[in-house]
């Protein structure tokens, strides 16, 4: 692994919820297990702070709640001597020459420029940064989704930014990909030969991808209803996520070996059309109902919400890849708020056997890939129950890392943040990728802009509209929590 060099990481956007909530805690983490060098400093930017002294004030008042039972009174002092303040307005090209003037100090040092802004400011912020030179060397910029609301948008974004880094000093960073239980996959596909024989159409009947949220839009109802389900999720994490789970293996762990083969597979997406939209793909929007018996308001009843908006809260489809090894496998993906559980997991259920002498007193096997609200990978197989009668019954093989590898496993963030002042790519979203994802959902967002219909209505606290269980089971199979 590549030793971590001095850096500067320059956190845009530094009195947001991301930083306060995710960044500084992930890097809080790292400082507290001795993975950051001495030399290694933290500028937060922001308009709303007076100065260094009341940041941090702000910062170890929240840190305490987000840390929790991981806070440490000295180990905070002692990160937070770490941690600078600037009041630079993003949108005034002349405030960064103050930034220049701070990271001039240590001109060889690897920087890290991390946007947690709106997407409209990725660009000026990078023609600002070039303005004072600090596009140059060893600079690396993180852009934070969405980018963009289509592949025109999409497209413009990247364009402008790539006016001042070049492509290999971009990190579009999706926190999925950081999480332990797909690193986990990456590993126990291509590490091992027990998996590889039976992961093709012959032995896998069918793939699903979930990623659930019991919370609704909380606060954020402005940028939800602009988004929805699918651009906030499917175009991004679910669609990273299938193709972890089906690219072809990588010739090395090289970041664009292994993103060539995730790129393969998004282009090997079977085209949707005006008619396969229709058939394949399921939007709800949630109305009132009770999540943990509690009473919650319906989507159109959210504070900000316009009264007749047809934003989608949830969505599920079918996707193909046409490919010799997955062609006639159906993917199915799900995403959703207000839903019965919060919830995030792959499963890859295999065929039934091809004659069971048992009768009928059997279930497929299934390997099941939960990254939240636990992070695990359980191999679920038939077992004889004990006694003298020959009962079978579903038993897992639980891999639990925490109980094998003692160290503390970190959160995404803390990865991902390590890799890029490493120069690490492998987790990364290339350019190309986040087209080709585009290019498959466009013809969603298409044929729903000109649709009259409104979304399937949803009672909230329940697992999405009756149609969702529908398209599966017109494939002969249901959703892992109904089977």
């Amino acid at each position: 692994m590549t030793p971590i060099e001095a850096f500067d990481m320059v956190l845009f956007g530094g009195t947001g919820d991301l930083v306060m909530r995710k960044l500084l805690p992930a890097l809080y983490h790292q400082h507290q297990d001795g993975n950051l060098p001495t030399a290694g400093r933290i500028i937060c930017l922001g308009r709303s702070v007076a100065d260094t002294s009341a940041y941090l004030s702000k910062a170890h008042s929240l840190a305490q709640g987000y840390l929790g039972k991981h806070y440490n009174d000295a180990d905070w002092q002692s990160f937070a001597e770490r941690i600078s303040y600037l009041k630079v307005d993003a949108t005034i090209p002349e405030e960064f020459q103050d930034l220049a003037d701070v990271l001039n100090e240590f001109p060889n040092r690897v920087r890290v420029f991390y946007l947690s802004t709106a997407p409209d400011l990725f660009a000026p912020i990078s023609k600002s940064l070039a303005g004072v030179g600090l596009n140059q060397g060893n600079a690396r910029v993180v852009l934070e989704k969405p980018l963009g609301h289509d592949l025109e948008s999409s497209n413009k974004i990247n364009d402008e930014v790539g006016e001042h880094f070049e492509e290999h000093q971009i990190y579009r960073i999706d926190h999925y990909l950081g999480k332990e239980p797909v690193l986990n996959l990456i590993a126990l596909r291509f590490a091992n030969t027990l998996l590889e024989p039976l992961w093709r159409r012959e032995w896998i009947r069918d793939v699903q991808i979930t990623v659930t949220e019991q919370v609704g839009v909380e606060t954020r109802a402005d940028f939800y209803d602009k988004a929805g389900a699918l651009r906030d999720m499917i175009q991004n994490h679910l669609l990273q996520l299938l193709t972890i789970v089906a690219m072809e293996p990588p010739a090395s762990i090289d970041a664009d070996a292994v993103r060539d083969e995730k790129l393969k597979i998004l282009r090997a997406l079977k085209p949707l059309t005006p008619e396969t939209v229709l058939t394949n793909v399921v939007r709800g929007q949630y109305r009132a109902g009770a999540v943990s018996a509690k009473p919650v308001p319906g989507y159109l009843e959210e504070p900000g919400v316009p009264a007749n908006s047809r934003t989608e809260t949830f969505v599920a489809l079918k996707a193909e890849i046409q490919t010799w090894r997955w062609a006639g496998v159906p993917f199915f993906l799900r995403t959703g708020k207000r839903l019965q559980e919060r919830l995030a997991e792959i499963v890859i259920n295999f065929r039934e056997a091809p004659h069971s002498i048992f009768g009928r007193n059997t279930t497929p096997n299934r390997l099941v890939i939960q990254l939240q609200p636990d992070e695990s990978v359980r191999l679920y197989l038939m077992a004889k129950e004990p006694g003298n009668q020959f009962r079978l019954r579903p038993v897992h093989l639980d891999l639990d890392f925490k109980e094998f590898f003692e160290s503390r496993s970190p959160e995404a963030y803390e990865r991902l943040l390590m890799d890029v002042i490493r120069g690490d790519l492998s987790l990364f979203v290339r350019r190309d990728e986040q087209r080709a994802a585009w290019k498959w959902v466009e013809p969603i967002l298409e044929a729903w802009e000109n649709s009259l219909d409104a979304p399937k209505p949803y009672t909230a606290g329940t697992w999405g509209p009756a149609a969702s269980s529908a398209l599966l089971s017109r494939e002969g199979v249901s959703w892992h929590e109904e089977g």
